[in-house]
């Protein structure tokens, strides 16, 4: 579940396009940000994104790297960086970050190009130069949760796969061959049990035959379980419906958990913008090219174009309004 929510927030960023103010230099930089190479086997800026907010959000930093061409003169490839590689620290300055790559025997070796190198945080603890992951609490959430479906599972292999005792009280005339009997009675019962066919099992004397567990009940999970479910929704700020939970809501509820959806994706489409910006930027110096830049990300959904078409009707409602009032005066 938790693994569905992240790939949701990531797939519902959106896309975006650069502007610049300028038809053919809007047009180059578009094009270049989608066939752009990668990593090993990908393409475009979206797919450099995702794999970068998907980083971020399970651990709280994500690391991303501008690779140049061989002339210098364009950029040849986005590189996604693994955290195990990557050290930060900072030297008495905490606004003057240092990026060091990890040598073989771990010696750390501060990268020659510190401004070719995209580095981003969130939820950053005062003092710390490392985010927080988004996940975090949920551990602690998600142990307590797989113990209850462990325990569930096991209750429902003991009930699904019956087990039965079986016991036999000699009488006092039949005590001198008891043993006999009683490995009689469990040869029987074995074959009876083994059979691929209903067999029925005959004895004689006082056997009784009983359910292992039949007289446990399993313990009612939907209570403690949605209370677990409901932190973890809370936490991702997903809607339930999103991730297959059946949670009766009203249509106003829904309406109010996608806008806070919203908010959760704006708030990441800012911190992604910081990250568009400098690989444009470095396009420009490569280029020489100075242009002012503008992020425009498409609306999330269709319910934001019909809002946003309702607030310009209000807004023209109330300018006509006040020039009719106005003209009048």
């Amino acid at each position: 579940m938790i693994d569905a929510a992240v790939s949701k927030i990531i797939r519902l960023i959106g896309t975006f396009t650069v502007k610049t103010g300028c038809v053919s230099l809007d047009d180059e930089l578009n094009a270049f940000l989608q066939n752009l190479r990668v990593n090993t086997c990908q393409t475009g800026i979206m797919s450099f994104l995702s794999c970068y907010l998907e980083q971020l959000l399970i651990y709280g930093t994500a690391v991303g790297e501008i690779v140049p061409d061989s002339s210098c003169k364009n950029i040849a490839a986005l590189y996604n960086a693994s955290l195990d590689d990557i050290s930060l620290s900072y030297d008495g300055n905490p606004f003057c970050l240092t990026i060091c790559s990890l040598g073989q025997n771990g010696e750390k070796i501060p990268v020659p190009y510190p401004d070719l190198i995209l580095c981003s945080a969130i939820m950053t603890e005062p003092g710390q130069i490392y985010g927080t992951s988004l996940l975090k609490g949920l551990p602690f959430i998600g142990d307590t949760l797989l113990k209850i479906f462990r325990a569930i599972g096991t209750n429902w292999d003991r009930v699904g796969n019956v087990r039965f005792a079986v016991s036999y009280k000699p009488s006092d005339n039949e005590r001198n061959f008891s043993k006999e009997r009683a490995q009689l009675i469990a040869s029987e019962w074995s074959k009876a049990m083994k059979s691929p066919e209903p067999k029925d099992f005959v004895s004689v004397g006082d056997v009784s035959i009983k359910v292992i567990g039949a007289d446990n009940q399993i313990p009612d999970s939907n209570i403690p379980v949605r209370q677990l479910l409901e932190q973890i929704v809370a936490k991702l700020s997903i809607p339930p419906f999103l991730l297959g939970l059946s949670w009766s809501s009203t249509e106003r509820m829904s309406s109010q958990q996608a806008d806070i959806l919203t908010s959760e994706l704006e708030y990441y489409r800012c911190i992604l913008n910081t990250v568009i910006r400098k690989i444009c930027s470095v396009y420009f110096r490569l280029h020489a090219v100075h242009a002012d830049m503008d992020i425009l990300w498409n609306n999330i959904n269709l319910q934001d174009e019909v809002e946003l078409a309702k607030a310009r009707l209000l807004n023209a409602q109330a300018q006509k309004l006040e020039n009719d009032l106005y003209g009048k005066d």
